[in-house]
């Protein structure tokens, strides 16, 4: 069994991992809203590469890492807080229920997850397709609706595990919090909204077309 230490280090690596992910699938979303052309040529180019298999295989590792390791951290919070050795210092109430919902806001990206992939990447869509498919997804109130709640619920992951991170990994000073905890909350609206932006605008683009 990992230490507690070591086990918030694991967790704030493999967090970050996947932040950077979303990094680099977010402005791919955005080429496809603001350049269609560029969009499909960068979706067929991917898709075509050798690596991207092994990309997909470790990034489907590090998910299940992180979501173990999540889960493992949640037991040991729940064993010290019967314990009475957990007290929460937090006064901000959008802070405290960030980190509260840390559980129940993974299980709902992970079940969005699995939406996602069932739509959009089992089966992949053949080369040239990529957009149109995308559209048609978007284009239902239903599932722009279940992707504006995904953004929702990734801003108060971000919004928690940003500042989290930095603190498990130990560069997280009095010096320094004011700035981390500003450039997390910063960092958290600007991903989610990103997603958000991306989906309202991909889904108004098949219906004004």
């Amino acid at each position: 069994m990992l230490s507690k230490s070591l086990t918030r280090i694991f967790l704030a690596v493999s967090g970050l991992l996947l932040v950077f992910f979303l990094m680099i699938h977010l402005l791919g979303l955005f080429l496809a809203a603001i350049a269609p052309i560029s969009f499909e040529l960068y979706a067929s180019t991917l898709h075509s590469a050798s690596w991207v298999i092994l990309c997909e295989f470790s990034l489907i590792a590090i998910a299940l890492i992180h979501i173990f390791l999540t889960f493992l951290k949640v037991i040991r919070n729940f064993q010290n807080r019967n314990t009475g050795h957990l007290v929460s210092r937090r006064k901000d109430l959008l802070a405290i229920f960030a980190a509260r919902s840390q559980l129940i806001g993974g299980m709902v990206l992970l079940f969005f997850l699995f939406i996602h992939l069932r739509q959009l990447r089992f089966p992949r869509p053949s080369d040239g397709s990529e957009l149109l498919i995308l559209q048609h997804v978007l284009s239902s109130p239903v599932n722009s609706s279940v992707y504006i709640f995904g953004s929702l619920a990734l801003f108060l992951h971000l919004f928690h595990g940003v500042e989290s991170s930095q603190r498990s990994l130990g560069l997280l000073t009095p010096l320094n919090s004011t700035l981390i905890r500003a450039f997390g909350r910063l960092f958290s609206v600007i991903i989610s909204g990103g997603f958000v932006l991306v989906t309202a605008l991909l889904s108004r683009s098949l219906s004004n077309s």
